[in-house]
């Protein structure tokens, strides 16, 4: 399974180990609140996230990574590629004393290239609830276009995507 490195980040593979970084970031209620039901999550539902995680790497060959600071070695996130109902969708939950630093935008680029030149996705989506402006503002940087108002899991959401012939003349 690979790992990724951008100008200030390392994306690397989830282990076990991981679990007390996980757990403290989606304890946060800053960072849940445009996840899911907006609540902080416990450890054992950050375990049965960890697992889940990983096992996605195992189907389906992509999937989200741990998030470190290059410098620091810190656990800043997590983020990468994730399948929603079977369409590539791009994911990134940063620590909030890391955000307003363009790392989500750092990891979705990563992210985005992994996705098209690794495994040749035609198109991949992004949600966001339609409060949540600073991740509407990634997509927007990362040049996907708005698609949509859809509703994932009962969750009301934005959804943007771009193809990889989009991709390609953004990072040109």
């Amino acid at each position: 399974m690979p790992s990724i490195e951008t100008a200030r980040l390392f994306l690397r593979m989830f282990s076990p180990e991981d679990l007390d970084s996980l757990a403290n970031l989606l304890s946060d209620p800053d960072v849940m609140r445009f996840v899911a039901n907006g609540l902080p999550v416990n450890r054992e539902e950050s375990d049965i996230a960890l697992q889940s995680i990983i096992r996605h790497w195992e189907r389906h060959g992509f999937g989200r990574w741990a998030v470190i600071d290059k410098t620091t070695g810190a656990f800043v996130g997590f983020g990468g590629l994730r399948s929603l109902r079977g369409t590539p969708e791009v994911v990134y939950h940063l620590a909030p004393a890391y955000w307003g630093r363009g790392l989500a935008t750092e990891l979705g680029k990563a992210s985005l290239t992994f996705g098209f030149e690794t495994h040749h996705f035609e198109r991949i989506v992004a949600v966001a609830k339609p409060q949540n402006l600073a991740s509407i503002h990634v997509m927007e940087k990362l040049g996907m276009k708005y698609e949509m108002h859809t509703s994932y899991y009962d969750i009301a959401v934005v959804q943007y995507s771009i193809t990889q012939s989009q991709f390609e003349r953004v990072t040109d």
